[in-house]
């Protein structure tokens, strides 16, 4: 047996707008850590996370970037890729109450990692033994 079989398996919290960043422009460096995440281990999302990615990709302004088709294909992709976590422990307790349901998929899912480019979760790492860091910094680990 080799010993990458004993490598562990990232289970991992992306927010949205990592994922917006990682659609908009494929060659940076949000996509770059999406693509490693959902690579070398588990993306996690719940229904509230899936729900606001899809409401944020509608908007018209996203048209001049990426086409709807894209945005629609992405999100079919990673609902098929993604691990979808069932809430059952709720959490308050972001700063701002609009990131506690990020918090949520990753204390249900067991997570190692948030990626974030959000202040108000970027200044609770680590959040219960979970890294909460940026795309560079999930990149560098």
């Amino acid at each position: 047996m080799c010993a990458d079989s004993f490598r562990k398996i990232d289970r991992v919290v992306v927010d949205t707008n990592v994922f917006v960043s990682a659609i908009v422009a494929p060659r940076s460096i949000p996509r770059q850590a999406v693509d490693q995440a959902s690579d070398n281990g588990v993306l996690l999302l719940s229904a509230a996370t899936m729900a606001e990615l899809e409401e944020v990709l509608r908007r018209p302004k996203f048209d001049h970037y990426v086409s709807r088709e894209e945005r629609a294909m992405f999100l079919s992709q990673l609902r098929a890729l993604a691990e979808s976590v069932p809430i059952i422990r709720l959490v308050r307790e972001c700063r701002d109450p609009k990131d506690d349901k990020f918090l949520e998929v990753a204390l249900n899912g067991r997570a190692d990692a948030i990626i974030t480019g959000d202040a108000d979760l970027l200044g609770m790492h680590p959040w219960r033994e979970i890294a909460i860091g940026t795309p560079t910094k999930y990149l560098k680990r």
